[in-house]
């Protein structure tokens, strides 16, 4: 089992104030006090934080391109058409997971349930970004690696996006070791601890990223809408 595991500390994903901004959907500058709080909370942030992740590469991989099928060591995923089309060049795969820890997700809801929204809710955004980055290094390393073998990588996709049900989260946790980075499943197959994410990048000579192709998805609540958003800014 082709299985890497990552921790990151806090100060080396580079948060910045503009960052979450943008993550908010402000086009600019957030208006007082929204710019203070932000900086505050990544001032604070960082006792909260358990930040790890890995991936697992699959060599064992084939594409059911007529029912939008992938299988892994014998686990067969409906990923539907969107991602199908997306990892089409894909020769194997690899899953990812990836998590801020429990602490920030029980730190913006202590803060809501106090009645100190604003805050709370910048803390949410906080810690979905703090995952997201730390993902964005996982993915980084596994480019690196692949490379080294004269092979590319795609975009990133995850249960629950561009039409992929979230419930077959069961089925990629199932390739992973139990509590694998301690993030663990609900019966409706929610991560615990919330500020995590999971899911494929497809791996082969001729994959390749071309950023998050939204035309074809119609969710507007999406983080790699939000993502590709902040990369044309």
């Amino acid at each position: 089992m082709d299985l890497k595991t990552y921790t990151f500390e806090y100060q080396s994903l580079g948060l910045e104030v503009s960052t979450i901004e943008k993550f908010m959907g402000y086009d600019g500058p957030a208006p007082d006090p929204i710019p203070a709080m932000i900086e505050d909370v990544l001032t604070n942030v960082e006792p909260y934080c358990d930040i790890q992740g890995g991936y697992r590469i699959f060599d064992a991989f084939s594409r059911d391109k007529r029912q939008h099928l992938v299988t892994l060591d014998n686990v067969t995923f409906s990923v539907k058409p969107i991602i199908s089309n997306l990892i089409r060049k894909a020769e194997k795969a690899a899953l990812f997971v990836c998590t801020a820890g429990e602490g920030v997700g029980r730190w913006s809801k202590d803060l809501m349930s106090e009645g100190d929204l604003m805050k709370g809710y910048v803390v949410d955004v906080v810690g979905s970004e703090i995952v997201e980055k730390a993902m964005d290094k996982i993915q980084d390393i596994l480019e690196a690696e692949m490379k080294k073998i004269g092979m590319g990588i795609t975009d990133r996709y995850s249960p629950g996006y561009c039409e992929w049900h979230v419930s077959e989260q069961q089925k990629l946790f199932s390739l992973f070791p139990e509590n694998y980075c301690n993030i663990r499943l609900s019966e409706t197959s929610l991560m615990n601890p919330i500020k995590s994410v999971s899911g494929i990048i497809g791996i082969g000579e001729k994959a390749e990223k071309k950023g998050y192709t939204c035309d074809f998805c119609h969710v507007k609540d999406c983080i790699y809408r939000k993502k590709r958003e902040q990369i044309s800014c």
